[in-house]
């Protein structure tokens, strides 16, 4: 297939800017992959779709202010650094090293940065796929907490803000409600859970639903454009997943009861789809380790059944992942029915359910 039948026009004022108050009051598109018409609801409908038994996932995964601005040392000129994944060696003396983006210009290997409260860095390897290396003068707990005092939220470039104006109130709300302090880690938020409330968290515990939680930090693998022109021949970047053996034993005893898997975002949907396709023994064992699983049509689920998710970017593997669930042709008349209905699109944008 080519990416270009993942194309499609959006009008730019359909963009949200600003996520919907409260949460749960997104607008919800309901699509159901074998009959009937698109139905128009609001997320905190979704209870609706959900019987007693059923098990919903979420990605636990917690947003780290992942967007450092450095001066050079030579200069004093600025450059950006986009952290995307902690790298497995450590630097000798010098703390640790991480994979991630440069923006602006003169990035290069060597260059020394400055970012502030006593924070470094230095610039190790271009790995020419478009990202770089870099090692810091701290490591674990120490770089962390400076990277907290001197990071920004990593809103994506379509959130436009003026300097230094990113809402005080995206760090809060650019963050799923059960975002897992332990599992800090992603450089982007698994959109499809910000819609969630307390009480929705609640009122569906209530009616017996399990919910279950997965991790996936996101990073490149999510959100990374596809250059080639055969979907067929895009390569996923590796991205860390975690799933208990005990999450696994529910999911597995819940299907066996005939009661259905949601998945809430395209990252749970990769996090149980890579373990599932690795349970080559049967057995409910658990799942830890880096996946670049790459879901497009066509493609055979073998744990999710539903999916809540988000509108996503033109030609993205997002989009690929959704229409091999629910098929092209209605995914494509789906968003065709959401511009004409004046959806909101991307991060803070509203939410489809395919069930």
């Amino acid at each position: 297939m080519k990416v270009t039948d993942f194309d499609f026009k959006l009008p730019k004022n359909l963009i949200a800017q600003k996520p919907t108050s409260p949460r749960d009051h997104s607008r919800l598109l309901v699509l159901d992959r074998n009959k009937g018409p698109l139905k128009h609801r609001y997320f905190y409908d979704l209870i609706d779709y959900l019987e007693a038994g059923d098990v919903l996932v979420l990605n636990n995964s917690k947003v780290f202010p992942a967007r450092l601005l450095g001066k050079k040392k030579e200069t004093g000129g600025k450059l950006e650094i986009f952290l995307l994944s902690r790298l497995s060696f450590r630097i000798p003396r010098r703390g640790e090293a991480w994979r991630c983006l440069v923006g602006g210009r003169g990035g290069r290997e060597g260059l020394e940065l400055d970012f502030g409260s006593g924070l470094r860095g230095k610039i190790l390897a271009n790995n020419q796929d478009g990202t770089w290396e870099i090692s810091f003068n701290k490591r674990g707990r120490s770089l962390m907490t400076l990277i907290k005092r001197v990071g920004q939220v990593p809103l994506p470039p379509y959130i436009k803000r003026r300097a230094k104006q990113t809402l005080a109130a995206d760090k809060g709300r650019y963050q799923t409600v059960y975002a897992d302090e332990k599992k800090l880690g992603s450089a982007a938020a698994p959109t499809a859970g910000l819609h969630f409330t307390p009480a929705l968290l609640k009122r569906l515990k209530a009616k017996k639903i399990l919910i279950e939680y997965v991790t996936l930090h996101v990073g490149l693998g999510t959100f990374a454009p596809v250059k080639t022109e055969r979907i067929e021949d895009h390569k996923m970047h590796s991205e860390w997943a975690e799933m208990s053996g005990k999450t696994m034993a529910r999911i597995l005893k819940a299907k066996k009861e005939g009661h259905k898997v949601m998945a809430v975002g395209t990252t749970s949907v990769r996090v149980l789809e890579s373990a599932f396709a690795r349970r080559l023994d049967k057995k409910a064992g658990g799942f830890a380790g880096w996946t670049d699983i790459f879901i497009h049509p066509p493609y055979s689920f073998r744990a999710v059944d539903a999916l809540v998710t988000n509108f996503h970017l033109p030609k993205s593997t997002l989009l690929m992942l959704v229409a091999a669930l629910a098929g092209q042709d209605r995914i494509g008349r789906a968003y065709r029915s959401a511009i004409r209905g004046k959806y909101r699109f991307f991060s803070y944008g509203d939410a489809m359910l395919i069930k």
